[in-house]
């Protein structure tokens, strides 16, 4: 098949060409308020906004942010409105089916929003069910459509339940409409406390419900029968949180500064709150509503993480040879080599395109000489959160820890790093449950394939944490 020249003459980082509304939207003048915005965060960071890498990561953001939020610009009558159909219900029986009172649910609806608290993208899996009226039933895509709406704004779990509830409620006039929503906020360590606590739980889980009509009463048989068709995904109604306790449990950042207290708390720097603020405006947000006034300090204590700072690396031995790292338990032979293999090290990293978090697990493989004592796991744990917390890239972040490991081994090594990014599921491309992995091989893993294999049969089969 052939190919005009013309036909690749314009495309996307990613091999795409651009649709007229990209190359709009890149000069209106909200994208380039937020690019100005993102360009002071960088600063802040001690980042230099030309460097090749991030010269485009004003612009990639201000993208991902209105696309994320595009639902502030969106109405649900501009969906509904077309989308009712008639359909009888039960003729001379007694009993609910069809469009007079026969339950429809949509499950599994996978979807992202922002935390209005933190400015993080969190995932969701939506089930909206409804119960028709007036012989007569919505198009099942409508409620995708409508619970993606509410979705694309800033959002905390318990309020965007609500909002796609009372809106199918108010469009389609139904007997009654229930929703759950399943989500998932990542719960991103600080650099501190990363290296005390081994078992930092990654995840926040929360499990919130509305209904509206013969849903509103949480004892209604309704729910009996909306729980029961959702009993194999985890959903029961002791899960559910109250309405009080879910804003207390959501949002790690929230919980953070609840728990420390304002005087605890260090000052984040005022240029970055201020461009935070700036992005909210530009979102279409009131920077000034009340879930938001600390929103803009959540974001830059968070982000200041991957500042980039000249960390002193403090691995025991690291500057040492490899006599000093690798300890002889017995009698030692050096022309006999062992392979050693270090699995599911955590990770936590930036990702300096979209300035969104990636993380995962890092698998190291090493030869080690017959007789000794294989590098400790701390060190090589060091050796990966040094690395981890910058704004980053995973290939470039792969090379370095085999590299550095490579250094103090003196050359057999192979890393895998696997990684779920945020960066996948909230923006356009929304590739929910996706997972990258990058390899790196240094000396005799480079030339032989037997030993490449025997490591990867070494790495367990379900190793990434998260829900992405």
């Amino acid at each position: 098949m052939g190919l005009d020249g013309d036909h690749f003459c314009l495309e996307l980082e990613d091999g795409t060409k651009p649709s007229g509304n990209d190359l709009g939207l890149e000069k209106e003048p909200k994208t380039i308020a937020i690019e100005d915005a993102v360009k002071v965060l960088l600063q802040g960071l001690g980042e230099d906004v030309n460097r090749e890498g991030i010269k485009k990561t004003p612009l990639r953001v201000a993208k991902a942010l209105r696309e994320g939020t595009r639902g502030y610009k969106q109405k649900v009558k501009d969906i509904v409105q077309g989308a009712l159909f008639p359909e009888v219900g039960l003729r001379d029986r007694v009993g609910h089916a069809g469009g007079a009172g026969g339950l429809v649910i949509v499950r599994d609806l996978d979807m992202f929003s922002y935390c209005e608290s933190c400015l993080l993208p969190f995932q969701v899996k939506c089930h909206v069910g409804y119960v028709p009226s007036g012989e007569q039933v919505v198009g099942l895509s409508k409620l995708s459509r409508v619970a993606d709406i509410f979705a694309k704004r800033l959002q905390d779990p318990q309020r965007l339940a609500d909002e796609v509830c009372s809106a199918l409620h108010l469009g389609t006039n139904p007997a009654g409409v229930a929703v759950i929503l399943q989500c998932w906020h990542i719960h991103f360590p600080n650099l501190e406390s990363v290296f005390h606590d081994a078992k930092h739980q990654g995840w926040i889980t929360v499990l919130v419900s509305s209904g509206s009509g013969v849903f509103e009463n949480e004892n209604a048989d309704a729910w009996c029968d909306f729980l029961g068709l959702l009993k194999f995904r985890g959903v029961t109604a002791d899960r559910i949180l109250t309405r009080d306790s879910e804003k207390k449990s959501w949002c790690p950042s929230y919980s953070s500064s609840v728990a420390k207290g304002s005087s605890e708390l260090i000052a984040p720097n005022p240029r970055m709150v201020a461009a935070i603020a700036s992005i909210l405006g530009s979102l279409g947000e009131d920077p000034s509503r009340k879930e938001l006034l600390e929103t803009p300090s959540h974001f830059v204590r968070w982000l200041m993480n991957f500042q980039n700072t000249e960390l002193e690396m403090k691995f025991n031995g690291f500057t040492c040879g490899i006599k000093d790292v690798l300890k002889p338990n017995g009698e030692c032979s050096h022309n006999h080599q062992q392979l050693h293999a270090e699995l599911s090290l955590s990770f936590w990293s930036q990702c300096e395109h979209h300035l969104l978090p990636f993380h995962g697990v890092v698998h190291i493989g090493y030869m080690c000489p017959e007789g000794f004592n294989p590098i400790e796991k701390s060190l090589l744990q060091s050796i990966v959160h040094f690395y981890g917390f910058k704004l980053q890239v995973q290939e470039r972040l792969t090379r370095q820890i085999a590299e550095t490991v490579s250094s103090i081994l003196g050359g057999d090594t192979m890393v895998v790093v696997e990684a779920n990014h945020t960066c996948m599921i909230s923006r356009g491309i929304e590739k929910l449950g996706s997972n990258t992995a990058t390899i790196a091989v240094l000396g005799q893993f480079s030339t032989d394939p037997a030993i490449r294999a025997l490591f990867l049969e070494r790495i367990p089969s379900s190793t990434t944490s998260g829900m992405f």
